[in-house]
């Protein structure tokens, strides 16, 4: 493998088409392009500041790295990342990626990121300013984790995440095949539309969560007094602990919970309309 440390590039494509290569204390500076169409790169104690660095890459280690706002775009394209103990400052990063592994990574300015992706693992990472995170990507494994931004995991499939805090209003929309464990989920509108949505162990907030869900199951879960009018349109099997402040016209299956404020139950209820709500005696 070559090595080139100590060093500073800028323009357009300057280590365009490298393969196998080193790069240790380097500087990407203005430009485009730095390392597109490459494999077998690493890059330890970077610092990237221009456009695009990162695309169309087969195989790429980033370790101890600081992506500046400048290098937006940096990562799409590309398949097989490891990145780890790295800054991310720069927008709209990681689209249409395969076999993406993030640990300790921290992302203040994630909007708009981790699109069409598939295969990602997280662990141990940071995002905020989060909108629209994880649009259309599958196949996601995320532990560690604290997010702030909204309409996060929209139209995501097959998902797992362990001990996590979401702050994220619309989060899980038209989502198939997510799991939630140990986990605070805060946001307005939860889960509609989702199939297959189970959440175990976690506390939830916000109105009107968990509408027009299909298959939806909760799992010794709680609900903060804000998170009224819930389980609108929706079959559902959930077991909650503590109070419920309202449940309105759930479709089917069954809710069991200590205490409710409100059950709404009026002509508007969808069919089958036969869903047992329980309180725990």
């Amino acid at each position: 493998m070559k090595t080139i440390s100590n060093a500073e590039f800028g323009g357009e494509r300057p280590l365009f088409a490298s393969h196998d290569l080193l790069l240790d204390h380097v500087t990407i500076h203005a430009g485009e392009s730095a390392i597109k169409e490459c494999s077998g790169i690493k890059a330890v104690n970077c610092r990237f500041e221009g456009k695009y660095p990162f695309w169309h890459v087969d195989g790429f280690e980033i370790e101890h790295c600081i992506f500046t706002p400048g290098a937006r775009a940096a990562l799409w394209y590309s398949r097989n990342l490891k990145m780890s103990d790295t800054l991310v400052e720069a927008p709209k990063m990681f689209r249409e990626m395969e076999n993406v592994e993030l640990a300790s990574v921290k992302i203040p300015d994630a909007q708009e990121t981790l699109w069409h992706c598939r295969n990602v693992t997280l662990r141990d990472v940071e995002v905020a300013n989060a909108d629209y995170l994880f649009m259309h990507s599958s196949d996601i494994h995320i532990s560690n984790y604290r997010q702030q931004g909204n309409y996060s995991f929209q139209y995501c499939r097959n998902v797992e995440i362990r001990n996590a805090v979401i702050d994220s209003k619309d989060a899980f929309w038209n989502t198939e095949n997510v799991t939630v464990y140990d986990s605070i989920i805060n946001g307005e509108y939860l889960g509609w539309h989702s199939h297959n949505l189970r959440l175990v162990n976690c506390r939830i907030s916000g109105t009107q969560p968990l509408c027009y869900a299909r298959d939806l199951i909760m799992e010794n879960c709680t609900m903060e007094s804000d998170a009224d009018l819930a389980f609108e349109c929706s079959t559902v099997n959930a077991i909650i602990s503590g109070h419920v402040a309202s449940v309105k016209n759930p479709a089917s299956g069954s809710i069991t919970a200590d205490s409710y404020g409100e059950i709404i139950i009026d002509r508007n209820i969808k069919k089958p309309a036969d869903c047992k709500i329980i309180t725990r005696s």
